[in-house]
This record gives structure tokens, sequence and C-alpha cells, in this order.
């Protein structure tokens, strides 16, 4: 059965770089489609303008899912055994809350600090609203490093909570976010990822830049 991803800017796009890693982390085999950046739709998503994201997209034979939590649910479902979702209930519990919480938070941090992996803003100045986001996300890491020992969110396994946290991982390091010594770990431990490796080398690809989502300081 035929399975397509279709995905946006691989420089900018953080929820096609979600969608992707829980994709791989499933080993699941599909095919990239990728829109183009000059696309409106595509452009207004990345610019988070779009009152819904629609990328990325999975397209398993007959069935189209997309948003990210509900391509991670659906992989769950058809890759059981991946273990894209922790098998303890409450571990289970919490890791969809974390994930719930990323998918429908965090717009100050967004905002703030749009993903971009070409660039890199040494003592860059962040928002007051935006470090609020990210006391936030801190704490989350601290708190699932401690509770289920790393050196992912839950454990030695990547989870759904990995994927939907990767990019945030990639904006600390492009804007220089001072971090603690266990949240910097997992921040290393992610990109060191051969997914995240091949992501970006691709990202470092693209021809086109947004100026849009260029910062200026």
């Amino acid at each position: 059965m035929a399975i397509t991803l279709t995905l946006s800017s691989k420089n900018y796009s953080s929820w096609s770089l979600r969608g992707w890693l829980m994709a791989r982390f499933a080993g699941l085999t599909f095919k990239e489609e990728m829109v183009e950046q000059d696309d409106a739709n595509a452009r207004a998503e990345l610019l988070l303008l779009a009152p819904s994201v629609r990328v990325p997209r999975l397209t398993h034979g007959d069935i189209s899912v997309w948003d990210t939590l509900a391509i991670g649910e659906y992989l769950n479902e058809i890759k059981p055994k991946a273990g894209l979702l922790p098998a303890d209930a409450a571990a289970r519990a919490h890791c969809r809350s974390i994930c719930g919480e990323m998918h429908s938070g965090f717009s100050a941090l967004r905002a703030a600090l749009p993903m971009n992996l070409k660039a890199h803003f040494p003592n860059f100045t962040v928002w007051s609203r935006a470090k609020g986001d990210i006391e936030r996300v801190v704490e989350i890491w601290r708190d699932c490093l401690t509770r289920y020992g790393g050196p992912y969110l839950f454990g030695a396994r990547r989870t759904l909570a990995d994927a939907m946290y990767a990019p945030v991982a990639t904006r600390f390091l492009t804007y220089d976010v001072p971090l603690d010594n266990a949240c910097a770990a997992y921040c290393q431990t992610l990109m060191a990822m051969p997914e995240m490796g091949e992501w970006v080398a691709a990202a470092k690809l693209e021809p086109d830049d947004i100026e849009e989502l260029e910062v200026e300081f």
C-alpha cells in the first residue's frame, strides 16, 4: 500500500519535522512529497497565519491523516510495536498530555523563536512572554528526564513526545537559549539522532529563504 508524507519546508516547518520524525520512529517506509514554498497556503502555515495546519499530511492508501497529533495516534494504531507511546498507562497518559500541551500552546515561543535550521543568532534577546514558554518547556523536560531516567523524555525508547519537542531543541540551539546540564544534554541527544542529521542536512540544501521568518536584531 502506497504511503506518502506531504511536508513543507525542512528548514522552517516545525510541524513537518514532527510528523516526519513520528513516521521514522514508527519504522514506516514512505515517499516524501514537498509543498512548494511559494504556495500561499504553505506560507500561511509557516508564518502561523493559517487557521489550521494541514501539513504534514500522511496518505496511506485511501486514508488521509493531517494534523501532527492525529498522525502520531494513527501511527501508534498501525505500528503498535514501535513504542510511540509508553507501555505503562500512567506514562502513556503523561506522554499524551505533554504532546497535547506542545500542540496547543507555546504560541509566544513559536512567534519569538521561529525554527530556522540554517541560522544561528548568538546572544539573542528573547521576548518576556516567550521566556515563560521556555521555562515551561524546561520544566517538562526536567520532570520527564528525572522521572523516567532519560536519555529520552520517557526513558530509553523514543516516543511521540520526543518528536513533538525536537523542533524546540533546534530553536534553543539556533537562538543560544541557556539551559541547565540535563536539558542541554537532552538537546544534544535529539540532535545526535541519525534522523535529525538527515533532516538538517536536507534543510541546509533548501535554496529559497522565506524573508518573513528571518529574524532581524
